[in-house]
């Protein structure tokens, strides 16, 4: 079934015993921008249920109401058949919604009980507020067998894996009686077996009646585990039809408005000269006689599974961790790269996997980021010439196609892919010429990977060398010349990204050479 949005046939096509939650014609507008236009949503009972969109389709701003956070404009959202209007959290709560945001919000010093009744205790004394703490862990894991979740009610949440810490939210959301949870990008940071094991558990709240709101960029695993699907495109509602039946090329369509015919835009790039060369780079524990060479022009991808040592290589070459022996050459001539700093002034480049801890500046401006790695390019007599900073930052914001309403626009108020365009603007700003891309594309939407890999393209076009770090193999096999297999440490194999798939690869990352 397709439907805009405002079409009441999107309704009563829906309406069943089952329905537990609608959002009618949802409008909403700041400052005079309209963000959402007549967006619907409508989930059935026991059912996981995808939403999927662009950057900015206006996804977040629809939880946002649906979670009491914001306000809707105009609009009717209607709870088990009943007219309901969301003020605050705690409403929304009461009605049994619950909300596991991308960024996990759990007090990791607690104990897995602790956080699951955080806020709800049960009371020795409740006059005095004392926690009776034996009933606390019996009954997180009473909660916690019921599921047959790999937890333990006593254990530190600091201690625990990223797909454990999604189970406790889960618990958290069964505590308070949730009858729908609403996960956003819930595997952006999840290892396969990880995810796999949180698929297992969201099958456990299926079989309980709960509903679930699947928010992900992650296309390929929507099949895994949604039942139904609707999209979303400039805030409206473009899509809505069972998963089965919609196929990724129509997904895409609905979501950017075009056909993306070449996903993966990978070019023919007149390979050049050695740019950076690695000589048995050893870190105790972490890396294991590394050895590697990359050219202009090229594009080499880094693949493993999650503890392989990819992001450590990445970070050993840029000098943020130090190395035990082996050497750095840069245009043929060794380097000592023992900070950052160095790493920059050898025109080294490192886009890291999480941009808003290590990438970005989050508080400060658009501008002031993409100067940030070369100030002293904008400096005279240690004065910061910012006339020059704003006409640089507006070449590059239009060069990069950044949206953003003004230079001035804190970073943090953007969307992933454009904060990840602004890191882009930044080391091209700084002059790299080897860049080293650690998760480029990790929680953006579908549209904005092909612009981010399109940039890498114009960058290798360029002359420049990419070092491509990513969980993603269709990413790899796609983007790629050479890939690079890891496995504890250590390269495995190295093979020719048009010669492979995915299988061989996996077995070298698993087996080993």
């Amino acid at each position: 079934m397709r439907e805009k949005s405002g079409d009441s046939l999107l309704f009563t096509h829906y309406l069943k015993i089952s329905m537990l939650l609608e959002m009618r014609n949802i409008v909403k507008s700041f400052g005079g921008v309209a963000v959402l236009k007549g967006a619907c949503l409508c989930v059935n009972g026991g059912e996981v249920h995808a939403l999927v969109g662009e950057n900015g389709a206006g996804k977040s701003t629809l939880m946002k109401i649906l979670t009491g956070i914001i306000p809707q404009d105009s609009g009717g959202i209607y709870w088990q058949g009943q007219p309901v209007r969301f003020n605050t959290p705690r409403e929304s709560q009461r009605h049994g919604i619950s909300m596991i945001f991308q960024e996990l919000n759990l007090a990791s010093h607690l104990s897995v009980g602790e956080n699951i009744f955080l806020g709800n205790e049960p009371l020795k004394y409740s006059a005095i507020g004392v926690i009776d703490r034996k009933s606390l862990v019996r009954q997180a894991q009473t909660l916690i067998q019921m599921h047959n979740f790999p937890l333990q009610a006593e254990a530190i949440v600091r201690n625990l894996s990223p797909a454990q810490k999604q189970i406790v939210e889960i618990c958290r959301a069964l505590a308070s009686a949730s009858k729908l949870v609403i996960m956003d990008e819930p595997t952006s940071s999840l290892s396969d077996k990880e995810a796999r094991e949180l698929f297992r558990a969201i099958g456990q709240l299926k079989q309980r009646g709960v509903a679930v709101i699947y928010i992900s960029h992650r296309l390929e695993e929507l099949y895994q585990v949604g039942d139904r699907i609707t999209i979303m495109r400039d805030g409206e509602t473009v899509y809505t039809g069972d998963m089965r039946e919609t196929r990724v090329d129509e997904i895409i369509r609905y979501m950017v408005g075009r056909e993306l015919r070449q996903f993966f835009p990978k070019e023919e790039v007149s390979v050049g000269e050695e740019s950076l060369r690695v000589e048995g780079l050893c870190r105790k524990g972490v890396l294991n006689d590394i050895s590697f060479t990359l050219r202009r022009g090229e594009i080499v991808g880094i693949a493993g599974l999650v503890g392989a040592g990819r992001t450590e290589l990445a970070q050993a070459i840029f000098g943020i961790d130090s190395i035990d022996s082996g050497k750095i050459f840069i245009d043929g001539k060794e380097r000592a790269i023992n900070s950052p700093r160095d790493a920059i002034a050898a025109g080294l480049a490192l886009v890291t996997e999480d941009r808003k801890s290590t990438g970005l500046a989050l508080t400060l401006s658009v501008n002031h980021n993409i100067t940030l790695a070369s100030l002293s390019r904008i400096a005279s007599l240690g004065r910061l010439n910012l006339r020059r900073e704003q006409s640089i930052s507006k070449s590059f914001v239009e060069k990069l196609e950044i949206k953003t309403s003004s230079i001035h626009k804190k970073v943090f108020q953007l969307s992933g892919g454009n904060q990840q365009k602004t890191i882009l603007a930044k080391w091209l700003f700084a002059q790299a010429r080897i860049f080293l891309f650690d998760e480029p594309t990790r929680g953006i939407d579908v549209g904005t990977k092909v612009e981010v890999f399109r940039l890498m393209i114009d960058l290798a076009k360029q002359g420049a060398s990419i070092l491509m770090i990513s969980s993603d193999l269709p990413e790899l096999l796609g983007m790629c010349d050479r890939i690079l297999v890891m496995k504890d440490g250590r390269i495995t194999k190295e093979l020719i990204a048009s010669h492979t798939d995915q299988e061989e690869v996996l077995r070298y990352a698993t087996v080993g050479a």
